[in-house]
C-alpha cells in the first residue's frame, strides 16, 4: 500500500500540478519554433518524436542516482527518504526539469548557464559555467565508479551492455537512415536485451584482479570514460537517442517486474520507518538526507540535460510538459523502488542492519544493496535469484552509462561555452575539449582516493550530491528571476529555491568541516571552490532582483509557426 500510494501522488501531480504549470506558468505555445527547427544540424539539434525525446531524457537523468541516493539515506530509516523523494519529486523536480528545459526552447537551446548571461549578467554567466563544469566532472567520476563497481559484482552483466551498443547504433540508423517506424525496431530491441541476459548469465566475463599494478575496478573506469567521451562525439540519433530509448523500455519493464513482485509478494518492511540507533559514523539527517538523495527528488544535472541536449531535440514547445515534468516522475518511481527494494528486499532486520552497520558500508554498498534487494522481490515471481539480479545489474549499469555519455557531451558544450566567454579558442575545439574531459574525469575519479585507484566515486559521493543540489538551487534562481521579468508568478519557484539553497549550503558546509578533519586536500579545495563560486552567484542573483524591476523581458522568440 505504501508504494501504491506513492504511485498515485504521482499520477496526481503530473495530471494536475504540471498541466497548472504548463498553462499558467510557463504558458506553453504550440506554435513556437523549436530551437530543433532553427538550428536543425542533424547533430546535437534534431526535431524528435517525444516518446523517443522522453526516453533519451529520461534515461539521461535516471542513472545509477536515484537508485543509489535512496539506498544510502535507508540508514535513517525508509520514511524519511520516502517522504522526500515523493513531495521532493512533485513540487521541486517537476517544476525544475520542466522550467528549465521551457526556459531553454525559449532562449535558442542555450544551456542555464548561458541563460544566465541575460538574466543575471555576464559575470553570473561566467560563475554558473564553472560550477557546472564541477559537477558535470563529479557526475562523470562518480558514475563511472559505480559501473566499474558492477561489472567488477557481477561479470554477468558485461556481456550483455557491450551487445546492447551494436543493436542500438542498427535501430538508430534503421530509424533515421531508413525511414522504418520505431515500433518493431524497438520491440525487436528489447526481445535482444532478454537474449542478452541470458547470455551474459552463462557466460560472465571478469577482468583480471589486477593489471599492471592497478585493480580491475580501475580499468572498468578507465574504460568506461573513454567509452563515454567516444560516445559524446558521435551524432546523437547514432547512438544516444536509440540506446536511450530501448533503455527507457528496459527501465520500465524493471520497473514493472519490481512493484508487481513487491505487490505479489507483499514482503515486509524489515527497515525502521525511522532509525534511532545510526551508527556512530552517520552525518545528521538535517540537512544530509537532501543532498544524499539528490537524483530522485530534485536535481541540478536534470537541468543541464533539459537545457544542454533536450531542449535542442524538442518537436513542439507542448511536448516540454511530457518530456520535463513526466521524466521527473519517472525518476520518482525509480526512486520508490529503490526504497522499496532496500526496506523490504532484505530477508532480516539483522541482514539489513548488517548492511547498514556503518555510514561508509552504507554509501559503499548502496547500489548493490538495490540490486540484490530487487532481484528478491523479483524471485517472488518464480524468476530464479542469478536472472532477476544480473537483469537488474544490466538495468543500473545502461542508465549509468547513458548519463555518462550524455554528462561527457554537456561537458563538452560547458567547455566550449566557457571558450566563448573567455576567448579560450582551444577550448571550442571539440577534439581537445573531449580530450581534456576524460582525463580530468580520470584523474577525479582516481586522486580522490589516493589509497584505492578507481574507487574515488564513492568517497565523492556527498560532495557530488550537494555540488548537484547547489546547482539546482542556482538553476531556480534563473528561472525565477525570468518568470519575474515575463510578469509570472514566481512563488511555486522561489519557495524550493530558498529550502533547496538552504540545506545544500549548509551541507557544503559540513562536508568541507568533515574533508578537512579526514585530511583530504583535493576535497578540500573542490569543495570549497564550489561554494565560494555559489556563494558569489547568489549574491549576484541577489542584486540583480534588486535592480531595475522594469527591465525589457527576455526575447522569447516569435510564436510563429513552423
Amino acid at each position: 500500500m505504501t508504494a501504491l500510494g506513492a504511485l498515485i501522488l504521482f499520477f496526481m501531480g503530473y495530471r494536475f500540478y504540471s498541466k497548472f504549470l504548463a498553462e499558467k506558468i510557463y504558458q506553453l505555445d504550440p506554435n513556437f519554433r523549436t530551437p530543433a527547427y532553427e538550428f536543425r544540424d542533424g547533430v546535437d539539434y534534431l526535431p524528435t518524436n517525444k516518446f523517443v525525446l522522453w526516453g533519451h531524457h529520461f534515461s539521461s537523468v535516471a542513472g545509477a542516482a536515484p537508485i543509489t541516493g535512496p539506498a544510502i539515506a535507508m540508514i535513517w530509516g525508509w520514511g524519511p527518504a520516502l517522504l522526500w523523494v515523493v513531495l521532493g519529486t512533485i513540487f521541486f523536480a517537476g517544476m525544475h526539469d520542466f522550467g528549465t528545459l521551457w526556459a531553454s526552447v525559449r532562449n535558442k537551446g542555450r544551456s542555464i548557464g548561458v541563460i544566465t548571461n541575460a538574466v543575471i549578467g555576464t559575470r553570473a554567466k561566467g560563475l554558473f559555467l564553472l560550477i557546472i563544469f564541477f559537477l558535470l566532472l563529479l557526475v562523470n567520476a562518480v558514475f563511472a565508479v559505480v559501473i566499474a563497481g558492477l561489472f567488477t559484482s557481477y561479470p554477468e552483466s558485461v556481456l550483455p551492455y557491450w551487445l546492447q551498443i551494436p543493436v542500438a547504433v542498427t535501430i538508430g540508423f534503421l530509424v533515421y537512415k531508413r525511414g522504418i517506424g520505431l515500433f518493431w525496431p524497438s520491440i525487436i530491441g528489447l526481445l535482444l536485451l532478454f537474449t542478452f541476459i541470458f547470455i551474459g548469465t552463462g557466460l560472465p566475463l571478469a577482468l583480471p584482479e589486477t593489471i599492471a599494478g592497478l585493480p580491475s575496478s580501475a580499468w572498468w573506469v578507465i574504460v568506461m570514460l573513454l567509452y563515454g567521451a567516444i560516445a559524446s562525439r558521435l551524432p546523437v540519433w547514432t547512438l544516444l537517442q536509440p540506446r536511450d530509448y530501448i533503455n527507457s523500455h528496459l527501465l520500465f519493464l524493471g520497473l514493472i517486474v519490481i512493484y508487481i513482485g513487491l505487490f505479489v509478494g507483499r514482503p515486509d518492511f524489515v527497515a525502521p520507518v525511522f532509525n534511532t540507533n545510526v551508527p556512530e559514523d552517520t552525518p545528521p539527517l538535517l540537512p544530509l538526507l537532501f543532498v544524499t538523495i539528490a537524483c530522485g527528488a530534485i536535481s541540478g544535472f536534470h537541468g543541464l540535460v533539459s537545457s544542454g541536449t533536450s531542449s535542442k531535440q524538442l518537436d513542439r514547445e507542448t511536448d516540454a510538459r511530457f518530456v520535463g515534468y513526466f521524466g521527473a516522475i519517472g525518476e520518482g518511481m525509480l526512486a520508490v523502488a529503490s526504497v522499496m527494494a532496500t526496506a523490504a528486499g532484505f530477508a532480516t532486520f539483522e541482514a539489513w542492519s548488517e548492511h547498514y552497520a556503518t555510514w561508509a558500508s552504507a554509501s559503499g554498498g548502496g547500489t548493490p544493496a538495490f540490486v540484490l534487494g530487487a532481484g528478491n522481490l523479483i524471485s517472488n515471481l518464480g524468476i530464479p535469484a542469478v536472472i532477476g539480479t544480473t537483469f537488474i545489474s544490466i538495468m543500473v549499469v545502461a542508465f549509468a552509462a547513458t548519463t555518462l555519455d550524455t554528462s561527457m557531451r554537456l561537458q563538452r558544450f560547458i567547455l566550449s561555452e566557457i571558450g566563448e566567454q573567455y576567448n579560450v579558442p582551444f577550448l571550442k575545439n571539440m577534439n581537445f575539449s573531449t580530450v581534456l574531459v576524460f582525463l580530468t574525469c580520470v584523474a577525479l575519479a582516481f586522486l580522490a582516493d589516493p589509497s584505492n585507484p578507481g574507487s574515488g566515486g564513492m568517497v565523492l559521493w556527498p560532495l557530488f550530491g550537494t555540488t548537484n543540489q547547489l546547482t539546482a538551487g542556482l538553476s531556480l534562481i534563473v528561472l525565477a528571476l525570468l518568470l519575474w521579468r515575463m510578469g509570472r508568478p514566481v512563488v511555486y519557484v522561489v519557495i524550493p529555491l530558498v529550502f533547496v539553497v538552504t540545506m545544500t549550503t549548509a551541507s557544503m558546509v559540513y562536508n568541507i568541516m568533515s574533508y578537512v578533519q579526514q585530511g583530504n586536500i583535493l576535497l578540500v579545495v573542490v569543495g570549497t571552490l564550489v561554494l565560494a563560486l555559489n556563494v558569489w552567484l547568489i549574491l549576484e542573483g541577489m542584486l540583480a532582483a534588486r535592480r531595475e524591476s522594469n527591465r525589457p523581458d527576455i526575447p522569447s522568440g516569435p510564436p510563429h509557426t513552423r
